[in-house]
């Protein structure tokens, strides 16, 4: 879809607007959002970054998803300048305008910071706001001494984009998201006393509590940190891997594009499998890295290698085919 097509849309007289889910976990899925409630979500993210009538937003995300369809709706809601840059990994390179508000995938963000032209862009950015999957720690050392706000956010489809950011550069950066205005959180499938599954009520963005998948931590009642998910937990031998814990712990490592999945074992019920999509190096070579990285329960017991680790339409890792790849 074009922004074009999505103004059709967002002008006609209907009260919603189609989108899709990301499809991280599985097939993506079509449901209808109320136009109110983006705007809602638009007004929200405005006034935590404090933009005002006038300022300039990149749309440089393609507007198939919410993040990209919620960049125009925010430049309505704030009566921003929307510029244009067409959906790759170098967004910024033919942008000259002083921008206050862009929204970027981490694959975006890690191919301009490599480009001494982008880069010095990227540092004049107001608000650069992450989202679409996880930044590596790698990035996150990067970014932290950048001059300008760069925000992690956490959000899904049904909440209409974020309702939580964490700073990433500057003495404010922190590893826990703090919610936005209007939504408070709590926990079920409790872990511990202050781990579980996290449950979203934003009676704004959804008429309904969200119970998600996200394993986390809450430090009081408007901060927590992800942890993992519950579909990405791995039940080895009685001991529960998180998947996302345990790439974080190999991505310094490997030169290689990975993922961790799982498969079905007699002995440990679960167990780790790692994939590859490597060249040279050997499997001995990773397997090494693996123990000198990993504790021992955390090994993975097969590596697979495949021609490439399988990715959705927005950048995320494809869980759903990389288990049919594990197997």
């Amino acid at each position: 879809m074009t922004p074009s097509e999505f103004m059709q849309e967002w002008n006609n007289d209907a009260d919603t607007v189609g989108v899709h889910t990301s499809g991280s976990t599985g097939t993506p899925k079509p449901m209808q959002v109320e136009k109110a409630r983006m705007m809602a979500s638009a007004q929200m993210t405005c006034d935590f970054l404090g933009l005002r009538c006038g300022d300039t937003a990149l749309l440089c995300l393609p507007c198939d998803y919410i993040a990209g369809k919620m960049m125009i709706v925010r430049s309505i809601e704030r009566g921003m300048k929307l510029i244009e840059a067409e959906p790759s990994n170098h967004p910024l390179a033919h942008v000259n305008d002083h921008i206050h508000l862009a929204a970027m995938v981490p694959s975006q963000v890690y191919e301009t910071l490599r480009c001494d032209s982008e880069c010095r862009k990227f540092k004049e950015i107001d608000n650069v706001i992450i989202g679409g999957g996880a930044v590596t720690g790698e990035i996150e050392q990067e970014l932290r001494g950048f001059p300008n706000a760069v925000w992690s956010t956490y959000g899904m489809t049904e909440t209409l984009s974020h309702i939580a950011m964490r700073r990433l550069s500057g003495p404010e950066a922190s590893r826990w998201y703090t919610l936005m205005d209007g939504v408070s959180v709590s926990l079920t499938d409790k872990e511990d006393t202050n781990i579980g599954r996290l449950v979203i009520d934003a009676p704004h963005l959804c008429d309904r509590q969200l119970v998600t998948n996200d394993i986390v931590e809450l430090k009081d009642t408007t901060h927590f940190r992800i942890i993992g998910r519950t579909d990405n937990v791995i039940c080895s031998g009685g001991i529960k891997l998180h998947i996302e814990e345990l790439e974080e712990k190999l991505r310094p490592h490997l030169p290689c594009d990975f993922c961790i999945s799982k498969r079905q074992d007699p002995k440990f019920g679960e167990v780790a499998v790692l994939l590859i999509a490597a060249g040279d190096i050997s499997t001995g070579d990773i397997m090494a890295t693996c123990r000198n990285t990993l504790d021992h329960y955390q090994l993975p017991k097969h590596i697979v290698t495949v021609t490439a680790i399988p990715m959705t339409g927005n950048g995320k890792i494809d869980r759903h085919h990389a288990l049919a790849l594990a197997k």
